[in-house]
This record gives C-alpha cells, structure tokens and sequence, in this order.
C-alpha cells in the first residue's frame, strides 16, 4: 500500500482514470472553437447550428435513459473501453460532414456514447478518490479541463495556419482512438455496487446495514418486513427520487452556464466582433485554462475554506464572468470575462459528478439523473442562444438571457439541498 492509501492496481487505475478525463476534453474541443467552419461548411445559419447542436444532444438523453442499466450488465471497466473507442470514432464522421444529416449523425453518435464515457469514468474516479487518503475528483476533472485547453490550443492553431477540418479532426480521431485502446486495460476490474439494502451509505464511506437504502437512512424492505404498509414504501420511493430530481435540475443550470461559455464562445467573436477563425477560438481558450486553473486548485481550496465558501465564491464570479463575456465591446476584455466564468464554474461538476456516484441504488442511476438533465439543457440551450442569436440580440445578449437565470435557479437550488 502506498502513502496515498492505494494499491498497485488501483494507482494503475487512477493514472488510466486520469488519462480517459483528458482524452474525452481534448476531444471535443478539438471540434468546438472551429464550429464556425463547421457553420460555413455545411452551408447554415446560427438558428439550424443550434437546431443541429439540440438533436445530438437530445440523442444523448437515450444514453442518460440506459446508462444505469448498462452499467449494471457490463461493469464500468468493459463500458469505458468499448464507448471510448465508438465516442473516438464518432469525430471522425463530424471532421467528414459536409451536409447537415452527416453532421446530425456525428452529433448524435458522440453524445451518446460521451454519456456512456462520462458516466463510467466518474464512477470509477469517484471510487478511487474514495479510497484515498486524500480526494482527487478536482483534479481528475482538472485533467479534462486540460484536455480541452491542449484541444482548444491546437484547433485555433491549426485553423490560423490553415490545416483542414477535415485533416485535423481524422488525424485527432486516430491519434485518441489508439490511447483509449492502450490505457483501457489499467482500469478498475470490479464495480463498487450499491444497493437499496445492504449497500454502500451515501456519505461514501462504504459503511452498510438494512437502513443504508435510501437518502435519510430509510430503506423499503425494512419497512414492508417491520409490518409497514406499501403506502409508506411508496413514501420511501418518493424520497428515494427527491435528489434524483435535484441532480438533474442543478446538472441543467450547470451544463446550460458551461454550454454558452464553450460552444458560443468562438461565436461571440467571430458574429459580434469580426474576429479571424485563429483569434476566436482564443475566447474558448481562455474559458478552459479558468477551468483548469481552478480544478487543479479546487481540492486545495476546498480543503482550506470548505465546499459551501469556495461554492459561494465560484457562483459570483461566474456570473460576473459572464455578464463581462457577454455585454462588454472589447474582444479583449470578453476573452477575460471567459476567463473568469472558467475559474467560476472549475469546481461545480467535480462536486455535482461526486455526489451522485456516492448515491445509494444501481450504479450509475445518481449520474444518469445528473446527465438527463444535463442532456435535456443541452437540447434547449442550442435552440435557444441560436434562435436569439440570429434576431436583432448579439450573440452575447442572446447567451446571457439563457446563462443569469440558470444561474440563479442553481443557487437556489443547491442552497435548498444543503
């Protein structure tokens, strides 16, 4: 056993953890800072991008459907490798689209296997980081951040010295294809399974008994066998799905305030500012590195100050963030409003993506209620930011009339779950 509380294996899992957190970010940011070619390509307005970008997430939220059950039947270890591998793939079909049924088809296959992705290794970070001495969720997720800032980076340099898309994202689909393959065999072989009895307690510490079912300590079975009735089972269930709804409304705040600082970002410069391909994917740059900085330094910080300060603080100015990004007229001055909307929003999933791995039930059912509901903002964000975009709004008002009231909803929201 080594100082940090890990055996051999499972610090080989962690290091193959790591590895799958920054080849699923450097994957899709490999595509987003050039979806204004993507635009051009294929020939579309802002409004059928959005409408486009919605349909693959929509087709995401099939995979949040059956995520809990594939999870169950396939263990995360053979789920990760072989999602990895078709999620890899999938960019290939998005470098190749030149019509919008290709890139629907591109879309929809990355947002289904990136649900498949995303769920498995954060359960299997989330176990790890359980059983260390010290808690590595921040910094896993730090490692996604970099990923897409080594994505971004190479995207908006390629796009400036003229590499194709269609080069770039083939060449970037094979290159993460062959590491997905490689560092698959260092996972975790056996799932942490919980159940509604018997299973893991939902503070993670892998304490269990008869009551250890559902959030609040009150489990079904020994409700029916202690002489309950099946209204007060019913009463269990219903509690038992409380926190499955609060992870899929804060999950939607969040992805929606992430998704405009991501996906429009490159947009915001280009439409608002004339900005060259080369300049504008330096305002989802400077949205990743925030989100680096601040996952690299979220374990220390919350270690120092506690969740709720650093939360508090983090909601401030990621709002600020992105009222900056949004209204300020200087290129320049929006890219830092990028960039402290990243520092903002660093710790938000890494504790959202923790507190569902460690929810009592099947595997996978906590994260598939935090992905539905990321996948349904998903699929009204695009619609929404394009629709508006393409009126009289700049591209920046429209993001802003989607990003300050998720914000406030997820205040509310967490504050009232706490």
């Amino acid at each position: 056993m080594s100082d940090d509380g890990l055996s051999p294996s499972d610090r080989r899992a962690l290091a193959s953890v790591a590895v799958q957190f920054f080849v699923n970010g450097a994957l899709f940011a490999s595509f987003v800072p050039r979806l204004p070619e993507i635009r051009d390509r294929i020939e579309i307005g802002n409004d059928a991008l959005g409408r486009l970008l919605a349909i693959g997430a929509l087709s995401g939220l099939v995979g949040s459907a059956l995520v809990g059950r594939a999870v169950e039947r396939f263990g995360t270890r053979n789920l990760l490798w072989v999602a990895g591998v078709c999620l890899c793939s999938s960019l290939s079909i998005v470098g190749l689209a030149t019509a919008p049924a290709v890139l629907v088809i591109g879309l929809a296959s990355l947002a289904i296997f990136d649900v498949l992705v995303d769920t498995a290794m954060n359960l299997q970070g989330s176990w790890i980081s359980g059983r260390r001495r010290a808690p590595v969720m921040n910094r896993l997720h730090g490692l996604w951040s970099l990923g897409t800032v080594v994505g971004g980076v190479a995207a908006s340099q390629l796009a400036g010295v003229g590499v194709t898309l269609r080069v770039h994202l083939l060449a970037v689909s094979a290159i993460l294809l062959v590491v997905v393959i490689v560092v698959g065999a260092g996972l975790l072989r056996t799932d942490e399974h919980a159940s509604l009895v018997d299973g893991p307690a939902a503070d993670g510490t892998g304490a269990a008994g008869p009551m250890a079912g559902t959030p609040g300590g009150i489990g079904l079975e020994p409700i029916i066998a202690a002489g309950g009735s099946l209204v007060g089972a019913d009463r269990a269930r219903r509690r038992f799905r409380g926190p499955l709804l609060v992870f899929a409304l804060v999950g939607g705040c969040s992805i929606a305030m992430e998704l405009t600082s991501s996906d429009w970002a490159a947009i915001r410069l280009t439409d608002d500012f004339g900005a060259s391909a080369g300049i504008a994917g330096l305002a989802y740059v400077a949205f990743t590195v925030g989100m680096t900085i601040g996952r690299f330094g979220g374990d220390s910080m919350i270690f120092r100050f506690g969740h709720q300060r650093v939360a508090d603080i983090g909601i401030v100015v990621t709002i600020v963030g992105l009222v900056v990004a949004a209204f300020v007229p200087n290129q320049w001055i929006v890219v830092l409003g990028y960039l402290a909307a990243g520092l903002g929003i660093a710790t938000q999933f890494p504790k959202l993506y923790d507190d569902p791995a460690k929810h009592p039930g099947r595997p996978g059912v906590g994260l598939g209620a935090l992905t539905g509901g990321s996948r349904v903002a998903l699929l009204v964000t695009p619609i929404a930011v394009g629709t508006l975009a393409t009126s009289r709004l700049s591209v920046g008002a429209a993001t802003a009339i989607l990003t300050v009231p998720a914000a406030a909803v997820f205040v509310v929201a967490t504050r009232r779950s706490a």
